[in-house]
């Protein structure tokens, strides 16, 4: 399996709560449902709209999956929300029990296996697993080098300060960019995969 992160991102890399205002306040972070002004459904909803196509699963850290799980399955009816409903979905959590797993299809991986885990499914065969939001997972993933695919939807909007996704480790990562598509509403839809060695 491919593991491809697709994110919403400020200028200034920030991937913090684009869904609401009181999507995650952590740290005080006051901007909540900055991306709304710059999506477009044909653009940026249509690069969701690719990614899933491709999935066969999706990823989550905890929070972002406690966000996913309360908002999709009450939109059932919605072709996206059918797919995001419908695909297996793993949450990785040390705190989460398999009776809080309320989201259908979902598995948990405990914290202090997930790396290995994750690297037992990526070598699984199979489409995309695919990570939505989930910075401190994704911050990981990058990290371990287990990312086989990172989209960007680079919003024209700084943010100041919040959850970022890009590792502070010191390693080095170089990056091929595939593609670029700009929307109507400012945003660019960067598409990177790891430089061949």
């Amino acid at each position: 399996m491919r593991i491809v992160i697709i994110e919403f991102i400020s200028l200034d890399g920030v991937v913090q709560a684009p869904g609401g205002p009181d999507e995650d306040t952590e740290g005080g972070f006051a901007h909540g449902g900055w991306s709304h002004p710059f999506f477009d459904p044909e653009t940026v909803g249509g690069a969701f709209d690719e990614v899933l196509a491709k999935a066969e699963g999706l990823l989550y850290g905890r929070r972002t999956w406690q966000t996913m799980a309360q908002a999709w399955p009450e939109r059932a009816g919605d072709p996206f929300a059918d797919r995001m409903n419908a695909l297996p979905k793993y949450v990785v959590s040390q705190t989460l029990g398999e009776d809080r797993l309320t989201w259908h299809n979902t598995r948990r991986i405990p914290g202090d296996e997930a790396v290995a885990r994750i690297r037992e499914l990526r070598e699984t065969e199979g489409g995309d697993l695919v990570v939505m939001g989930s910075p401190t997972l994704a911050r990981t993933l990058i990290s371990e080098g287990l990312t086989d695919e990172l989209r960007l939807m680079i919003m024209p909007v700084l943010l100041g300060g919040g959850k970022r996704i890009f590792p502070d480790d010191g390693g080095k990562h170089t990056l091929e960019l595939v593609s670029t598509v700009a929307s109507s509403t400012g945003v660019q839809l960067c598409v990177y995969r790891p430089a061949p060695a």
